[in-house]
C-alpha cells in the first residue's frame, strides 16, 4: 500500500470516470436567452433567474433557492456570465446530492470540523492580503490521520461556504498556502485516487470560489508525485496557478506580502492561531 509508484498512482487515477458533471442529470438551458456575455449585474441576475426557471431540470428549478443573494454569489464567481453561472448551479446542486454524506450536519458544532480548524487543515489568515483576497493555510504535518481526508475536505467546503458569505469574498477570491514540511510519506497512503477525484471534481468545477494561487512549501518528492497524477485532470487555469516553492520563502511573499503571514512562513505576523479563527466563525465574525 505504502509501496505505489507515481507511474502506478497515475494508471488508478486514468481508470476512474473522469465524465463530466453533467452525466449526474438532463442539463439543459432554453437557447432563446442570449446568456453568453457578461453584463449589468441586474440584468444578469434577472437572466439567471428566468434560466433557471425556464429549464428542463424540474428539480433544480423547485429546490435551488433563487434568492439574489444566493445567484450573485454564483454570478460573481463566475465574473457575471450568466451562462457559466448557470452551468456552476446545475453542477453544485447535483454534486452535492450526490455526494450527500459529506454536506451532512456540516456545521462548526460538529467534532471533525472544529478538530481540522484546530489543526490548521485549513486555517484563515487574520487578514486579507494586498489584493483583498483571503488567504488560506494548510499545515499538513498537523494532521495525526485520526480523522480521514474527507473530514479535512468537509472542513475547507464549510470554511469557503463561510467566507462567500462577504460579497468581497466571492469576488476577489482566494489564494491557498500548504506546508508541506516533515510531512510524512505513510500520510500519503490516505490519498486514494477516488477520494482525490471528489475534491478535484468538487473544487473545480461544481463551487463557486474563485482560487487565485495554490502555493506548495516544502513538498517533499511523494507529494509532487501525487501533484503530477492529478495534473492533467485539471484546467489549464487552475495548472497555471499552482506554484511549488520548495523551501524558497522568498518567492511565496512574491505573490502574498510578508505583512500578512505569520511568522513560521517568513512572515511579520505572530505565529498562526488556529483558535482566533475558531473563535471568529463560533462567533459569526468576519474577516476585515
Amino acid at each position: 500500500m505504502f509501496k505505489k509508484t507515481p507511474k502506478k498512482r497515475m494508471e488508478e487515477f486514468r481508470e476512474l470516470n473522469w465524465d463530466p458533471i453533467t452525466s449526474y442529470t438532463d442539463y439543459s438551458k432554453p437557447t432563446h436567452i442570449a446568456c453568453t456575455t457578461r453584463i449589468d449585474p441586474k440584468v444578469a441576475l434577472t437572466t439567471l433567474r428566468n434560466i433557471i426557471q425556464s429549464s428542463n431540470d424540474q428539480e433544480l428549478k423547485q429546490n435551488f433557492p433563487q434568492d439574489d443573494k444566493s445567484l450573485n454569489k454564483f454570478l460573481n464567481a463566475r465574473k457575471l456570465n450568466v451562462d457559466s453561472a448557470f452551468k456552476l448551479i446545475h453542477n453544485y446542486y447535483w454534486y452535492r446530492k450526490k455526494n450527500a454524506t459529506i454536506f451532512r450536519n456540516m456545521t462548526i458544532e460538529n467534532c471533525d470540523i472544529k478538530d481540522c480548524i484546530r489543526s490548521c487543515l485549513p486555517g484563515v489568515l487574520p487578514s486579507k492580503d494586498r489584493k483583498g483576497r483571503c488567504v488560506l493555510l494548510f499545515l499538513a504535518n498537523n494532521w495525526d490521520c485520526t480523522y480521514g481526508l474527507i473530514s479535512i475536505y468537509r472542513t475547507l467546503l464549510f470554511t469557503l461556504e463561510y467566507l462567500l458569505e462577504d460579497v468581497h469574498n466571492q469576488s476577489n477570491g482566494f489564494v491557498v498556502i500548504v506546508d508541506w514540511t516533515e510531512f510524512s510519506f505513510r500520510k500519503t497512503s490516505h490519498f486514494g485516487p477516488s477520494i482525490l477525484k471528489l475534491i478535484v471534481e468538487g473544487l473545480q468545477n461544481c463551487f463557486p470560489a474563485r482560487f487565485k494561487g495554490v502555493h506548495f512549501l516544502g513538498q517533499p518528492w511523494y507529494v509532487e508525485a501525487a501533484l503530477m497524477a492529478i495534473k492533467p485532470f485539471l484546467n489549464e487555469k487552475i495548472k497555471d496557478r499552482i506554484y511549488m516553492h520548495g523551501n524558497n520563502l522568498s518567492v511565496l511573499h512574491e505573490h502574498v506580502h510578508k505583512d500578512v503571514l505569520p511568522a513560521e512562513l517568513g512572515g511579520e505576523r505572530p505565529s498562526y492561531n488556529p483558535e482566533q479563527w475558531l473563535k471568529t466563525v463560533e462567533n459569526g465574525q468576519k474577516i476585515i
